[in-house]
């Protein structure tokens, strides 16, 4: 394995990384957006109503998108699968 093989491995496991949380951290971002507005026209000031819907609506991203993520992953593992066979 030469080393341009293992910077191509790592520059694409970076890029997986970031097409995989990029999603959920996205809604995260969203709904924390939308509580600390709501919180702002309404005065309420409490630090657990910010934590509680982005937390519920992080795992629920995770759960629905977790079909693509295994995806993702599979396909990844099987490129690296077949060029570790293919040097072998």
């Amino acid at each position: 394995m030469e080393e341009a093989d293992v910077i191509d491995f790592a520059r694409e496991a970076i890029i997986l990384t970031i097409q995989l949380s990029a999603p959920v951290m996205m809604i995260g971002l969203v709904v924390g957006v939308v509580i600390a507005l709501i919180q702002a026209l309404t005065q309420i000031q409490e630090m657990t109503l910010a934590f509680v819907p982005k937390m519920m609506a992080i795992y629920l991203a995770i759960y629905l998108l977790f079909p693509m993520f295994a995806t993702s992953m599979k396909n990844f593992t099987d490129v690296i699968a077949d060029k570790i066979i293919g040097m072998g």
